[in-house]
């Protein structure tokens, strides 16, 4: 569960530290204060986007940490370990954003990218927002909230992994099937490229070694020219040459060592460049040696070079890549061949791989049929309490094996009739906006028992909901907070009076500057808060009454 949550410099929050405890936390304050700037911030632990926007003004970041404890989180604590990021029982996020925009992730003090710390905060928390019911009249997000439910993740797995399976092969059999046209055409000409090539017969890294030959011999004039100068000013030079000069130092050294011992370092060095000198007139001979100019062989090189770019600039390549594109013209030319004995095999597979998809489909369809049924029954008993006690919900799940998708082939569509006598019709249809969000609200606290995430959040879901029905709406979420986590920023006393605990947002302000607060209250604090909230600005003995009358 949620622990801490410490927030510095985001929006109109200076500092913030908050303690948070199990069961049910209800969060209410004035209108814009800032009830849900907390839950923003948490949003920024768990990797939603930020900008420089979030950072208060006149501070140079924002920072915000999450410390959940994971007695409960199995799940939490194996992906940790999975990504060597455990620490014991605990686990901190924390998140930087600077006034430039830049932004940081850490789980437990280690630096991550953004998608891990999205990845782990599925497993922590579940955030339910205001406007989540206006997403319910989406197909797509119908189809998520009865999967939800139902939790047949290996099953979606499965017809997830088969539909990419399909595509992948159709597209290869598309490759395939290329009219007979165009590959013949294209099989042509790869055999004329190869013929031509492969008379010329160029080998990897031949290129390179012609063009320094022909470099060597085209300079072989000035090469020879220039070893026997260095020669003769080494060693052969007969009036004055290097070696002759050092022998004469070597002498001079040796003379100054035996007067001063501390000058054998010289003595030594000079010795070391005689013999240095020595080597390089012999490494100079044996070139001359074996320097030989052939004309005949030049004219061969110069031949092949010119040919090599010939064909480099004739096929659109590099001179140095032409053989490596000989080999990759030889592979295509290969695969064309092999093409016709692959079609009929890939066409078999295509049409084995759809039908054991289509197998999956059909089982994640039947799953869902069975717990769409379980989920009317829940749906229309919670709309029963919620004030609609004629209503009924009903999710219908079609299943169409020519609408292949990743999510399988099932259109769903959420079903209600609101009066008797009325028949099904869908959600979007028939609902108005305060049926639609008693329907989402109870679809909510339905399946966020099912689902492993050890605190939920719910952020003013309680919207078009008033009198008797925000009291059911308390209870629910306040039996939810039995055995979840919950934190609920709400309007409503109703609500509000079923938190097992209670924190008040405050804006105020603070040497010219707007700060906001949240703090615990106690159970006085408590009964005042209600108060305000039936009553408004006047608090009377009646609305004390009715505060604590809710609080009870």
């Amino acid at each position: 569960m949620l622990c801490q949550l410490s927030i510095n410099n985001f929006a109109i929050v200076r500092f913030l530290e908050l303690d948070f405890r199990p069961g049910m936390t209800s969060i209410t304050g004035e209108t814009g204060a800032g009830k849900s700037i907390a839950i923003d911030a948490l949003g920024l632990c768990l990797g939603n986007r930020a900008d420089a926007n979030t950072v208060r003004p006149g501070a140079s970041k924002t920072e915000v940490s999450a410390r959940f404890s994971l007695d409960d989180i199995p799940l939490a604590k194996r992906w940790l370990e999975d990504n060597d990021l455990d620490l014991e029982q605990e686990c901190i996020l924390r998140r930087t954003i600077g006034s430039d925009g830049r932004s940081r992730a850490y789980i437990n003090g280690n630096p991550v990218p953004l998608a891990q710390l999205k990845s782990l905060g599925q497993l922590l928390i579940g955030i339910h927002g205001q406007h989540a019911h206006h997403a319910m009249l989406k197909s797509e997000h119908q189809l998520t909230l009865l999967d939800s439910y139902a939790n047949h993740r290996l099953l979606s797995d499965a017809v997830a992994a088969g539909y990419h399976r399909c595509k992948q092969l159709e597209a290869e059999l598309r490759q395939l099937t290329l009219s007979q046209q165009e590959r013949i055409a294209r099989k042509q000409l790869l055999q004329y490229q190869v013929e031509e090539l492969d008379e010329f017969d160029l080998k990897p890294g031949e290129f390179e070694e012609i063009e320094q030959e022909h470099k060597r011999l085209a300079n072989g004039t000035e090469l020879i020219a220039s070893c026997q100068a260095g020669v003769e000013l080494l060693s052969e030079g007969e009036e004055l040459n290097i070696e002759q000069l050092l022998n004469r130092a070597v002498a001079l050294a040796q003379q100054l060592e035996s007067y001063d011992p501390a000058l054998a370092n010289v003595n030594a060095m000079l010795n070391e460049a005689l013999i240095q000198v020595q080597e390089s007139t012999s490494e100079l001979q044996h070139y001359l040696s074996g320097l030989e100019l052939d004309p005949e062989h030049f004219a061969y090189l110069e031949e092949r070079l010119s040919k090599a770019m010939q064909l480099a600039r004739k096929h659109q390549v590099g001179a140095p890549l032409l053989a490596a594109h000989h080999e990759q013209l030889k592979a295509e030319l290969g695969s064309l061949d092999d093409d016709e004995h692959k079609l009929a095999e890939m066409a078999q597979q295509v049409e084995a791989n759809r039908q054991a998809y289509l197998a999956h489909a059909q089982k994640l369809s039947q799953s869902r049929g069975r717990y769409a049924k379980e989920l009317d029954k829940l749906v229309t008993q919670s709309i029963h309490q919620l004030n609609m006690p004629k209503g009924k919900f009903c999710i219908s799940v079609t299943f169409n094996p020519e609408m292949m998708s990743v999510n399988g082939c099932d259109q769903i569509e959420f079903m209600v009739t609101t009066n008797p006598g009325q028949p099904l019709q869908p959600i979007s249809k028939v609902a108005s906006g305060g049926e639609l969000s008693r329907i989402g609200l109870g679809i909510q606290v339905i399946t966020a028992k099912k689902v492993s995430t050890p605190t939920l959040i719910f952020d003013e879901v309680d919207v078009g909901i008033s009198g008797p029905t925000a009291a059911v709406v308390g209870r629910m979420l306040r039996s939810l907070g039995e055995s979840t986590q919950v934190l609920c920023v709400t309007h409503l006393p109703q609500v509000a009076g079923n938190g097992h605990q209670h924190m008040f947002v405050n804006k105020f302000n603070k040497g010219g500057s707007t700060e906001t607060s949240m703090t615990p209250l106690d159970k006085e604090q408590r009964i005042q808060e209600l108060a305000r909230l039936l009553g408004g600005d006047t608090i009377t003995s009646n609305t004390l009454a009715n505060a604590r009358e809710l609080l009870q």
